[in-house]
């Protein structure tokens, strides 16, 4: 049962970073307003393929919450189920008011249906494995209780997916999002790795544990500042178009705080490293952080010097968001160490 659970948790950690991946595609393509409902696609379980389909029909059946597109002016939402008659009748619909979007594009309602797809697929295993959680009750309360907190977890972030939408994109709102998706990445990593029966031969330090820790905070406080400066060429490309060369001729504080910090990122986790191999503390992972320091690094450069090359912006994100998972890996390692030491 043991292998199961830890199986089941390390297809729901790939299916998490999934979507992060495909949330990353939505915002490189601009594609978070897709579907201007939540949790159907313009009332679809199915989203439509072309614009076609959100013209109104005669004599067809529509379903309530189901939309169209009147005149390129406005969403119309089905009030009930009903069948239309051959002419259109106003008192059917009413005027989708949650935002003022008004624009179906195929491509953005489909990267946007495939990342609340992905989003959903991803859940199915957290539900396997909170039940599966509780034949460790009796070992480790915390294992069950994680669980369950990963769960809800999902629940709110699904949640937050649909006042992102309703807010048609609030920064703060994509932000928040963004950080339950790191928490509920941190949360699984934790139920991975309680659930191991044998650990590798490792030393704790406690200078290495402080700077760890503090290196985890940052790579956090990047991402969300990463997030922020990513809302900034959002509102750029809105008023610029795709002159990528101007979307950083002026940029805000935030992204010269988040590019300035990111040289103490690198200093710390290479101070990591120095530690961790001058001191045999025998924490092998801490080369994958270097190595994605490094290409955040280098993702950053290609982006303000070389006018963002395609998939920069979501590798840049997705790097991060794997460089905040070893990181936590690495964390409950060096706790699971120091609990031994205290107990020795």
């Amino acid at each position: 049962m043991k292998n199961k659970f830890r199986t089941v948790s390390k297809i729901a950690l790939v299916l998490i970073y999934l979507v992060i991946v495909a949330g990353a595609v939505v915002r490189m393509t601009g594609s978070g307003m897709g579907c201007p409902d939540w949790p159907k696609c313009f009332g679809y379980f199915i989203p439509p393929t072309e614009s076609s389909q959100l013209l109104f029909e005669a004599n067809r059946t529509y379903e309530e919450g189901m939309m169209i597109l009147m005149d390129h002016e406005a969403f119309l939402v089905a009030k009930t189920d009903f069948i239309s008659g051959e002419k259109f009748n106003a008192s059917d619909w009413e005027v989708y008011s949650k935002h003022d979007y008004t624009t179906y594009d195929p491509v953005h309602t489909w990267v946007e249906y495939i990342n609340r797809l992905t989003g959903v697929l991803s859940g199915i295993p957290i539900l396997i494995f909170t039940v599966l959680a509780f034949w460790f009750w009796k070992k480790n309360k915390w294992i069950p209780l994680i669980s369950v907190l990963t769960l809800f977890g999902m629940g709110f972030q699904a949640w937050l997916g649909k006042t992102v939408v309703d807010s048609n994109l609030a920064p703060y709102k994509i932000t928040i999002h963004m950080v339950m998706a790191l928490l509920i990445v941190a949360f699984i990593l934790y139920l991975i790795f309680a659930s191991k029966t044998t650990y590798k031969p490792q030393k704790y330090q406690k200078r290495f544990y402080n700077i760890l820790l503090l290196a985890l905070v940052l790579s956090l406080v990047q991402i969300i500042l990463g997030t922020q400066v990513r809302q900034f060429i959002d509102e750029q490309t809105k008023l610029l178009g795709f002159q990528k060369s101007l979307w950083l001729a002026s940029p805000e504080l935030n992204f010269y705080i988040h590019r300035s910090t990111s040289i103490l990122v690198l200093v710390l986790n290479g101070y990591l490293w120095y530690l961790n191999r001058s001191n045999s503390l025998g924490f092998h992972k801490i080369k994958l952080v270097i190595y994605c320091v490094l290409l955040e690094a280098a993702t950053g450069i290609l982006m303000y010097y070389f006018d963002f090359p395609f998939l920069s912006q979501p590798l840049h994100l997705v790097i991060a968001s794997i460089l905040f998972g070893i990181q936590c890996y690495i964390l409950l390692e060096c706790l699971h160490k120091k609990r031994e030491k205290q107990q020795a």
